[in-house]
């Protein structure tokens, strides 16, 4: 079992930043990716991020590259979610997923674990 927890959501204007953190616990030692999903209102659940275990391999949408950041602290079990420059279309729930057994990690089937999500919100 493993658990997630994410924290770091809130209101922010147009172009300003935020940090999503994902706490994890239980067979933390296990996983294989960990990876960020985002769903707004009416729309589908969508691949924002993942990072390997290791923290040697980072993979973003299109969406949100160049602007997000996917980092780990193997330390604190803790994978983090930078968001910079942020945008009304980012406004939505984010999750932090637990991928266990490989498989494409942009479909939102290959996670094993998710957290209980965090609203992210921001105004123009």
């Amino acid at each position: 079992q493993v658990q997630l927890v994410e924290s770091g959501g809130g209101l922010v204007q147009a172009g300003g930043s935020l940090r999503l953190s994902c706490a994890a616990s239980g067979r933390t030692f296990s996983s294989y990716a960990m990876g960020w999903f985002r769903q707004a209102p009416g729309k589908e659940r969508e691949f924002v991020g993942a990072i390997d275990w290791s923290g040697t391999n980072t993979y973003y949408a299109d969406s949100v590259k160049g602007r997000f950041t996917i980092s780990i602290d193997n330390a604190k079990n803790t994978v983090y979610l930078q968001m910079n420059s942020l945008k009304p279309e980012d406004t939505a729930v984010y999750s932090c997923a637990a991928n266990l057994r490989g498989g494409s990690l942009k479909w939102y089937g290959s996670y094993d674990y998710w957290g209980q999500g965090t609203q992210v919100t921001v105004s123009s």
